[in-house]
């Protein structure tokens, strides 16, 4: 049935459709590859010109504090470079849990909070430890931390076109960056905020492989547990408080060793697991499908 609308003007030129004049006929649909299920959301796209304040504000939190380590480090301030880092780490995992509960999680900010975990624990992990120590080493010292910051560049890119927060494909940025900053922590820990050198000679050797080596663990085929995993809206037992209490106490005996050891186990155990699974005894269930294949 046409519509007759009153007060019509013949010398209009005629209308198109309402489904072809719409707002979103004018734009490029998404790459559904690069944008989140949740972006595509009818209330999602009608909010497309404005972003969620809240958790973006946080992800500025921790873009800050990466470029804070890099100023810090530039003026010799290695212990406050390496806790700036560890800071950043602390607001980039706060970021993500705002924005999940209160519901404000948008294909900008994962985008933004991509951007800033690069400066965090990308670029300022590399240019902390190459001023610290590395500087030493001439060539072999810059080709290890660029081998750090372009893994971390790929290890994000690869977060970002898989989206999958069950477990991790390579060690994380965060644990990676936080490791070096640990390690600097330990050393500079108490003593006076001024240009302080890192090791050198076969000091700097073995610290350049562990940068290059972290680099590679980011973009290394081996599985990691997620701590996205952790509902925090969910009921747990009593004697889990009970354990975050005595885990904080540990943790404050010495909070430089006690964290770094903890970050250098969480990234054993991606190759230990990794080994464990081909080398280590058969699963019931693949011995028997071995056999039946016999």
């Amino acid at each position: 049935m046409q519509d007759h609308r009153e007060h019509s003007d013949d010398s209009l030129p005629p209308q198109p459709d309402e489904a072809a004049s719409g707002d979103d006929s004018s734009e490029p649909e998404p790459d559904e590859s690069f944008v989140s299920k949740e972006s595509l959301d009818e209330p999602d796209r009608l909010r497309r010109r404005g972003i969620y304040l809240l958790p973006n504000l946080i992800t500025t939190g921790a873009l800050f504090s990466g470029f804070f380590a890099i100023v810090a480090a530039m003026h010799g301030n290695f212990e406050t470079a390496a806790l700036a880092i560890l800071a950043a780490m602390i607001l980039d995992a706060a970021d993500g849990r705002v924005a999940r509960l209160t519901r404000t999680e948008s294909a900008f900010g994962a985008e933004y909070d991509s951007l800033s975990d690069m400066v965090a624990f990308g670029v300022a992990p590399a240019l902390v430890v190459f001023s610290w120590s590395l500087q030493s080493l001439g060539q072999f010292g810059w080709v290890a931390t660029f081998i750090y910051m372009a893994c971390a560049a790929l290890r994000l890119a690869r977060f970002n076109m898989r989206h999958d927060n069950s477990s991790f494909t390579g060690l994380a940025s965060p644990a990676a960056a936080a490791i070096i900053a640990g390690v600097v922590w330990v050393a500079t820990s108490g003593q006076a905020q001024e240009a302080l050198s890192g090791p050198t000679g076969f000091g700097a050797v073995l610290l350049a492989v562990l940068t290059a080596g972290l680099g590679l663990l980011m973009v290394a085929p081996v599985r990691y547990w997620s701590p996205k995993l952790i509902n925090f809206k969910s009921r747990a037992p009593f004697m889990a408080l009970v354990a975050v209490v005595l885990g904080y106490a540990v943790v404050m005996i010495d909070p430089p060793r006690v964290l770094l050891t903890l970050f250098l186990l969480y990234a054993l155990s991606g190759p230990a697991q990794w080994l464990w699974q081909y080398f280590g005894p058969p699963r019931v269930g693949k011995a028997s499908g071995e056999q039946e294949n016999r």
